[in-house]
């Protein structure tokens, strides 16, 4: 008997992530995690997101206002105030990786403990297509 050739007591066994909960990442779909930080956070996120096993991402470079107060200055004489800060926007879409994973990778990179931290938004999304194979839903992700 060929010692390569499983007989019918052996059996390959596959890898599969077992959770406790007998259910799968995100129940089976996909999250949309979107994240608006402090630009000085961003290299943070960026590592706590990879920990994780959710490199990829989209950012962009935002402004906007929320709880963090508007500051005052002066240039040649006159008064101004900044009512819109810079922030960066942290888009990353998830399958495989529970979407609480990684709201909890992204507080914990990006908390200063002041206002203007930011705000961290979840949202189901319905499809995905890869533009290139022309997958869809989970696979494309």
């Amino acid at each position: 008997m060929n010692s390569d050739t499983p007989t019918d007591t052996e059996h390959t066994a596959t890898t599969t992530e077992v959770r406790t909960d007998g259910g799968e990442p995100n129940d089976g779909g996909i999250k949309m995690v979107t994240a608006i930080i402090r630009p000085e956070k961003l290299s943070d996120a960026k590592a706590a997101l990879a920990e994780v096993g959710a490199s990829s991402l989209t950012v962009t470079n935002v402004s906007g206002r929320g709880s963090q107060p508007e500051k005052q200055g002066s240039w040649r004489g006159s008064e101004y105030t900044i009512d819109l800060h810079q922030k960066a926007k942290i888009e990353c879409a998830v399958a495989d990786v529970p979407a609480e994973d990684v709201v909890d990778a992204l507080r914990e990179a990006a908390d200063t403990g002041e206002p203007g931290d930011g705000k961290i938004f979840v949202m189901d999304v319905e499809n995905a297509i890869q533009v290139r194979t022309g997958k869809e839903g989970v696979d494309a992700i």
